[in-house]
């Protein structure tokens, strides 16, 4: 019986837009089309989302090896949370409805430490019973430790949690601990196919 409902932050509660962001700051195309590999990368965005140096440490280092890009690099700093641009569309109504049939809500995301800054911009995360932050665990989907600390923090049964994330990788690793999920796409898709996995339809 699924009595807990786990949502990633990124695409699921909040959207976020790096190119969008990097356009607004480096109006030249052809820089910007430069720069945005130095940050938006899978090895960068791994160690922010882990976080075992602290944020600026990591933003000094790569600051160091990308010299020529340095004022965009403190740009991304000083700015970090405009990149989030809005909640996502329909879910702080869909999380009020369900918190109002008894669900309990609850977090797991990959994200830095400025999430904070994020999470005060935003009613949704008012309405999460508790959540669980890579950075702060130092540890990331899909590596089952992270799904084990959300188990073990709120006393959770995995076969009662069910959990939306927009990348199948981190579903897949919800499952192998077994707790059951979807890939995010929307509000409507969400609820329709949560609806089906209680029984409820929609």
């Amino acid at each position: 019986m699924i009595k807990n409902l786990i949502f990633d932050f990124g695409k699921v509660l909040v959207d976020y837009d790096f190119e969008a962001f990097f356009r607004k700051y480096i109006p030249d195309e052809k820089r910007c089309l430069a720069f945005t590999p130095v940050l938006y990368n899978e090895e960068i965005q791994q160690l922010l989302d882990r976080e075992e140096r602290p944020f600026e440490t990591i933003m000094e280092e790569v600051i160091e090896k990308n010299r020529e890009f340095e004022p965009e690099i403190r740009i991304f700093n000083e700015h970090y949370t405009e990149i989030v641009t809005n909640e996502v569309e329909g879910m702080r109504e869909l999380l009020t409805q369900l918190k109002a049939e008894g669900y309990k809500l609850y977090g797991l995301t990959n994200w830095c430490s400025k999430v904070h800054e994020t999470i005060a911009q935003f009613g949704i995360f008012k309405l999460l019973d508790g959540y669980v932050i890579s950075s702060e665990e130092k540890v990331i989907k899909p590596e089952p430790e992270i799904y084990h600390r959300l188990f073990a923090k709120f006393n959770l049964k995995p076969e009662e949690c069910f959990f939306a994330d927009d990348k199948p990788e981190n579903i897949e690793g919800g499952k192998r601990v077994g707790m059951n999920g979807i890939v995010f796409q929307d509000a409507e898709q969400y609820e329709r196919e949560l609806r089906n996995v209680l029984g409820d339809g929609c």
